[in-house]
């Protein structure tokens, strides 16, 4: 052991000197550093032009004017809470059983003539209708429901963020739901005597009078990038209910009015009949990454273009040398090519790294104080996740540059690189963006933008699938080991190369 150490500190040594080196190199090119500075430039400028120009109002009562801040649920989290409820107020343990027999609905559609709805009937695939618990019908408020849905079967869902699937059903479906405490289980069943539980949640501090009951509700229809009208009609019939026995309260629960104040906006409703209660509802209850606000990731939308001066900075950080034949070879009294690369990685990620620092932890603090200043609604962001998208983009950024300074390594021409870099990380990027292909985020090293990603993307949600809609087909950290992959396979696969072509250079003994 006594006779590896010394050589062992000989090469930690020897790698310190290649560091303070190759340090020493880039920091003497005036090109390389105004060009990282570019990249932070063409990033924050973007960021803060969006900002800057972005204007949201909305029609509310009192007429069109600002948008209302976004309503959150339990989390913090923005959400949707709309729907229209038969309930009744329930003391204590209980529950409510009740047969689904029939979903219909309504949906507009593109005009096939202009200046004539187009409206078919028709449910989207995450309207819903079954059976709710809540502390109250004040919106955002803990809830617990079991519910059939439009094309997505049996779920079972609370606190809007919570979603567990049931049975594959799309037919008529028994559901149950009972309340014992803090507790709320859900049940489904085909006859309505072997029953199936769902899921069983915990809704702390739920007060001892709760309302329950029925409740439709349908987000709108997605076309053309956004949500158009929508409605469900539900049918229930076999309608139980223990531990309430009073009358059916009626409330369309979040409607909102027209210009004029007065009139309700899509209202919902109920009708009586033979026992049965039809119950019409628009609206959701679920989260809201589109309607709860702008994001602050919209502040790093350049990021991408932004990247370009990083990754031919990467490039030419490699070729130049290599041009000049300073890039070891293995030959006695040289420096290992391996190691002169991986030198050659710290330095480059490390600038990198600082580059996509500032650029994060300027544009988006600065832009979203300059949203907030124009009266746009923002979607809540807690501390951790704001530390994660800035810090999350640095990383990104120094993990972009590895990569490209790995394929340099590998190929003879800095156009040849820089292209190969701009084609694997900003185009697939560009093209998610326009909605295209958003499963190349899924298998190219653009997957690391997910990082910035600061609203998640809900599987019981559906929206458009392009960046400017906040869809991310990989939770932020998959996404970002996507592109740590492909930077290390790069990087070993160069040192590789060099390895093999050193030792072919090197003389016999």
């Amino acid at each position: 052991m006594s006779s590896f150490t010394p050589h062992r500190s000989r090469q930690q040594a020897g790698f310190s000197a290649l560091l303070r080196g190759e340090w020493a190199t880039f920091r003497s090119s005036r090109v390389w550093v105004l060009t990282m500075a570019a990249s932070v430039l063409v990033t924050v400028s973007l960021g803060l032009l969006i900002a800057g120009g972005v204007r949201s109002t909305c029609v509310t009562g009192k007429g069109e004017g600002p948008c209302p801040a976004p309503l959150v649920g339990p989390d913090g989290t923005a959400v949707n809470d709309r729907y229209y409820f038969v309930h009744q107020p329930l003391k204590g343990d209980g529950g409510i059983v009740a047969r689904v027999s029939d979903m219909t609905g309504q949906m507009r559609m593109p005009d096939a003539v202009p200046g004539v709805r187009n409206v078919k009937e028709g449910v989207v695939p995450w309207a819903k209708a079954g059976l709710l618990v809540r502390q109250s019908l004040r919106q955002g408020s803990p809830y617990a429901a079991v519910m059939l849905t439009g094309a997505h079967g049996v779920r079972m869902q609370h606190n809007f963020i919570h979603d567990v699937a049931g049975g594959p059903h799309n037919g008529p479906q028994w559901l149950r739901l009972t309340r014992s405490g803090d507790t709320v289980t859900g049940y489904e069943s085909d006859d309505g005597k072997a029953w199936t539980e769902v899921s069983t949640v915990k809704l702390t501090g739920l007060a001892e009078t709760v309302e329950i009951g029925l409740f439709a509700t349908s987000p709108g229809v997605l076309w053309e990038g956004a949500k158009a009208f929508a409605e469900v009609t539900a049918t229930f019939d076999q309608v139980a209910l223990q531990g309430a026995n009073g009358s059916w309260r009626r409330d369309d629960v979040g409607v909102s009015m027209e210009s004029d104040g007065t009139t309700p906006h899509h209202p919902g409703g109920v009708v009586e009949s033979g026992g049965k209660l039809i119950v019409t509802g628009v609206g959701d209850i679920g989260p809201a990454p589109v309607e709860g606000g702008l994001r602050a990731d919209l502040m790093l939308t350049g990021g991408a273009v932004g990247l370009i001066p990083v990754l031919v900075v990467a490039v030419t950080f490699v070729t130049a040398q290599r041009r000049r034949g300073l890039i070891g070879t293995g030959l006695p009294g040289g420096p290992h090519p391996g190691r002169v690369l991986g030198a050659k990685a710290v330095v480059v990620g490390a600038v990198a790294f600082v580059a996509g620092l500032v650029t994060s932890g300027v544009v988006v603090p600065v832009g979203l104080a300059m949203l907030r200043a124009n009266q746009n609604p923002i979607q809540p962001i807690t501390l951790a996740t704001g530390l994660r998208v800035v810090v999350g983009y640095a990383a990104l950024t120094a993990v972009a540059a590895v990569l490209a300074l790995g394929l340099a390594a590998l190929v003879r021409r800095a156009v040849v690189a820089v292209g190969l870099a701009i084609a694997l990380v900003v185009v697939p990027y560009l093209v998610a963006t326009a909605g295209l292909v958003p499963w190349l985020l899924v298998i190219t090293p653009a997957a690391g933008f997910a990082i910035t990603q600061s609203v998640p993307t809900f599987a019981h949600v559906d929206v458009d699938q392009s960046l400017l809609g906040g869809y991310y087909p990989l939770p932020p950290w998959a996404g970002l080991t996507v592109t740590c992959g492909y930077a290390a396979l790069a990087l070993g696969a160069a040192m590789a190369v060099h390895r093999r072509k050193a030792s072919r250079q090197a003389p016999l003994p």
